[in-house]
């Protein structure tokens, strides 16, 4: 794991992402993950396992998760070698973590829990490496009764529900307003990338 700002610590929550843009959703994950963890780790995989990198190139995006980590003292930014959560979280603790949360929506827990983890061991298996802090969205997630002990139910304001990345690049296409729903600090940045 390379620290784009910030340092390691010994219990984080990390928030993966592609960061196509940020969203103020984002940023009211990590700042509802500090309720668990000491320190909350905007994450760039170097690759993803589900999807191509599309859109703002890798070094805008991020100066975008350095920006966002420069808005708390406890956030952090980096950029991780694997892509997959168990890989992740085996960086962080290579660098001092002790406990590590990963926190998703329970759209992408779903996905997580029912991922085909081809030569790695199973989701069951990989989460005595780490837990998941998950946010309704737009729903609760209910984990399967053998998980519970590591899966856990993050509280986020229910106004983020509509709020992705996705949806800011459709409405800067569109022409729809679409500042609101990311954070001020990237907003002109933001802009000038997707038009």
């Amino acid at each position: 794991m390379e620290w784009l700002a910030g340092a390691p610590d010994s219990t984080v929550a990390l928030l993966a992402g592609a960061w196509n843009p940020p969203t103020r959703a984002h940023l009211e994950l990590a700042r509802a993950a500090l309720g668990w963890a000491r320190r909350a780790v905007f994450v760039l995989p170097r690759s993803f396992p589900h999807k191509p990198v599309e859109g703002a190139p890798l070094d805008q995006r991020k100066e975008w998760i350095r920006a966002l980590a420069a808005l708390d003292p406890r956030f952090s930014a980096a950029l991780s070698e694997g892509g997959l959560f168990l890989e992740m979280a085996r960086e962080a603790r290579a660098q001092g973590a002790r406990r590590v949360f990963h926190v998703c929506g329970s759209d992408a827990a779903g996905r997580i829990l029912a991922w085909d983890y081809r030569g790695l061991p199973p989701v069951e298996e990989q989460l005595e490496e780490y837990e998941l802090l998950i946010a309704p969205r737009p729903l609760p997630f209910t984990p399967p009764p053998h998980l519970r002990a590591r899966v856990h139910t993050l509280m986020a304001p229910a106004s983020l529900a509509g709020i992705s990345s996705t949806e800011v690049r459709r409405r800067i296409r569109s022409g729809e307003p679409w500042r609101h729903l990311v954070p001020d600090i990237i907003a002109d940045s933001v802009g000038e990338a997707f038009r």
